[in-house]
């Protein structure tokens, strides 16, 4: 099992997005310009649907 949270949080930057802070738990709050939305962001992401969920909560197509 792969942990998609690295990836993720690579095109996440890429993309605009800014780490705001340390959210409870294994959490990080982001920011994306392009949905002007904060969204949670796991430590750790196993499943490629979370790590697509991300991705659309930041306004930003399925990768995974």
């Amino acid at each position: 099992m792969s942990d998609f949270a690295p990836e993720l949080k690579r095109m996440l930057r890429a993309a605009g997005c800014e780490f705001v802070r340390a959210g409870k738990g294994d959490h990080d709050i982001w920011h994306s310009p392009i949905s002007d939305r904060r969204f949670p962001v796991d430590h750790k992401i196993k499943s490629r649907h979370t790590a697509n969920a991300v991705l659309k909560q930041a306004g930003l197509p399925k990768a995974f």
